[in-house]
């Protein structure tokens, strides 16, 4: 039996598809929607200028509010309360190292635009791929 539900979630159409099918398939479980904030890249632009503030942990929980509302949005829609974390650091790292504290990881299988795609699909892939617990993948 699945009680506990990780669902990494970024902004992309393919993360909110991954918690509707966790909320939908999961129904029972405790889910816990988690959004990784990158760590500086030459592939990830927007984390750069959290390099630069005081606090990296704080302005990645700012950057974490519209997708975490989102998530709670989605959820409220269902009749559901999630719980919402933020994680600083390489998305794919982040999720293994959270996986062992649930019972399945649900994900997107890529995000949004082109690079996002290459980028979030190579995440998948690797989460998949190492994983403690079970990964789903929702296209």
């Amino acid at each position: 039996m699945v009680s506990r539900v990780l669902v990494p979630m970024d902004d992309s159409e393919m993360a909110e598809r991954a918690l509707e099918y966790a909320l939908e398939v999961h129904d029972d479980a405790d889910v816990t929607v988690l959004n990784v904030v990158g760590v500086p890249s030459p592939f990830m632009g927007e984390a750069v200028s959290i390099a630069l503030e005081e606090d990296v942990e704080e302005a990645a929980a700012r950057r974490a509010v519209a997708v975490l509302d989102r998530a709670e949005e989605l959820a409220a829609e269902r009749g559901r309360e999630i719980d919402t974390d933020v994680d600083v650091g390489r998305p794919a790292r982040a999720i293994v190292e959270r996986a062992d504290d649930f019972d399945v990881v649900v994900l997107g299988s890529h995000g949004g635009d082109a690079m996002d795609r290459l980028y979030v699909g190579n995440v998948a892939k690797t989460v998949f791929e190492r994983s403690p617990v079970p990964v789903t993948v929702v296209r």
